[in-house]
């Protein structure tokens, strides 16, 4: 069962939108800073933190480990243990806000506003879909294995939002 409980997309305006995923974690959100935060933490399930300035203003540059794909930009957004926000080329603004839920638990709302076309925003849709199993599957201790990933989780995943925008 996947952990991710909404997401949304919003279109903006031509080529602009705002994708919006909410996740209900079971683990504790000093854990959920750590993977969001760090380069440890961010290579465990997302991507290699080439830079990371944590502050606001500081720089960021990510390297997809299953892509290659490079981004760069800064910390748009920055409350310790709360909000972590980074705003990188390609990709657009990136928004982790969190939640604990008890001693044991963590809500993560996430946004991300970019552009592209109808096409990205469906590839985009599968792909966090896909980095927030990863992500579960790292705090749980087993972090992504980037040299034997395939697109083929990403693909079904794909699949099924197309068939959503079509309905």
């Amino acid at each position: 069962m996947s952990l991710v409980s909404h997401a949304t997309s919003e279109h903006l305006d031509e080529n602009h939108w705002l994708l919006r995923f909410e996740l209900h974690l079971p683990h504790a959100y000093e854990a959920l800073w750590t993977a969001l935060t760090t380069p440890d933490g961010l290579r465990g399930w997302l991507a290699a933190a080439d830079v990371l300035e944590r502050r606001l203003g500081g720089a960021v540059t990510l390297r997809w480990l299953n892509t290659g794909t490079v981004v760069s930009g800064h910390v748009t957004a920055w409350d310790v243990e709360r909000v972590a926000e980074y705003t990188v080329t390609e990709h657009g603004r990136i928004r982790f806000h969190l939640e604990p839920v008890g001693t044991d638990s963590t809500v993560i709302r996430f946004v991300n506003e970019r552009g592209g076309p109808e096409a990205t925003r469906l590839d985009c849709l599968a792909g966090w879909h896909e980095h927030f199993e990863l992500l579960d599957s790292a705090l749980a201790g087993r972090p992504a294995d980037w040299a034997a990933w395939t697109d083929t989780r990403w693909a079904a995943l794909r699949e099924a939002y197309a068939s959503l925008a079509r309905a």
